[in-house]
């Protein structure tokens, strides 16, 4: 008799075993539920909120309703602004995830100011303003990943060293592009101080900045399961067979590059990429492949109502829009930061 029962409970451990997997399950289904219901509602506030301001900015504006203004003034201008703030949105999310830092972005590591001064080197030179802008940011990229190489090999220690870096590259990179200013004689180089503050005036290449936009989500997309491991930690990441170092380059020189695009575009612009990716973390939104995607819509219709409101304060003054995202980001940077002190 005791054998029999020994065997009887012998036979019902599998049971219990899948009973308590069966359990499991059902205890994750309602999260992903309310993951994906989370998802679903803020694409759609942020579609609804994306057809508005893209339609304001049509139509609203000195002209009225002029089919010629809209055609050839406020649609390109448009373009820009949804492929520069979608560019920074996902470069700040992409730097995020390298950092482990909610405050990381473009602006604040360094690599908006490298691609300033690059551009305002190739100015001098009468190179390509976009070439000049890529080779800068990338070289600011580059030199951050060069700087705080042994922080990235220590892992998860890397994250305060690349921010301190960062930050010390941008002050450099913010009083070279002064003193290029200050001491050249070019008039082209003088005029180009409201274009360095964030400037969608005179914004050319809106489609390509488009599709380098579109490119970067792909990317992230396709990278989006080693991005997800890469947010657990880079210890954890590499148990899991994710090559941490290239990742880690491939995200560095992809935001370093769209960052140069965006400064190409329309100058400086800071606090996009910190504002949107860390706000969709907060709300709820923390897969890669929904938050990439979300980020490069809310980029894009913030920056677009960024430059909406720049253009209608004070008509016929045109305000940066640099000037107007910082009013933006920098309550947010400083909320954020308190909360992640928490």
């Amino acid at each position: 008799m005791a054998r029999g029962g020994e065997a009887r409970e012998r036979g019902q451990q599998p049971h219990a075993g899948g009973a308590g997997l069966h359990a499991g399950t059902a205890q994750l289904e309602p999260a992903a539920r309310r993951a994906h219901a989370v998802t679903r509602r803020w694409a759609a506030a942020l579609t609804v909120a994306a057809l508005l301001i893209f339609s304001a900015s049509l139509l609203l504006g000195a002209g009225g309703l002029d089919a010629e203004m809209i055609v050839s003034l406020r649609a390109p201008r448009l373009l820009a602004a949804a492929g520069v703030g979608a560019l920074l949105a996902q470069a700040g999310l992409a730097l995020q995830v390298l950092l482990r830092n909610p405050l990381a972005d473009p602006y604040v590591l360094g690599t908006s100011g490298g691609a300033s001064v690059g551009a305002l080197l190739a100015l001098m030179l009468g190179a390509g303003l976009w070439l000049g802008a890529g080779i800068g940011a990338l070289a600011a990229g580059l030199l951050l990943l060069a700087l705080t190489r042994s922080a990235l090999a220590s892992h998860d220690d890397a994250s305060a060293r690349l921010i301190l870096t960062g930050a010390m590259l941008a002050a450099l990179s913010g009083a070279a592009s002064t003193l290029l200013l200050t001491l050249t004689p070019d008039q082209r180089l003088r005029g180009a101080i409201f274009w360095l503050v964030g400037d969608l005036s005179g914004a050319q290449g809106g489609a390509w900045g488009l599709a380098a936009a579109v490119a970067f989500m792909l990317l992230l997309q396709w990278r989006a399961r080693g991005v997800d491991r890469l947010m657990l930690g880079s210890e954890a990441a590499a148990l899991l067979g994710e090559p941490v170092r290239r990742l880690r380059l491939e995200l560095l020189v992809a935001a370093s590059l769209a960052a140069g695009i965006a400064v190409a575009s329309a100058g400086a612009i800071g606090f996009v990429g910190l504002v949107v990716p860390q706000g969709l973390r907060l709300a709820g939104v923390h897969a890669t492949r929904q938050l990439a995607a979300l980020s490069a819509l809310g980029g894009a219709t913030l920056l677009a109502a960024a430059d909406l409101a720049a253009r209608s304060v004070a008509p016929p003054l045109e305000l940066p829009v640099g000037a107007v995202m910082a009013l933006i980001g920098a309550p947010l940077f400083i909320v954020f930061l308190a909360r992640s002190s928490r």
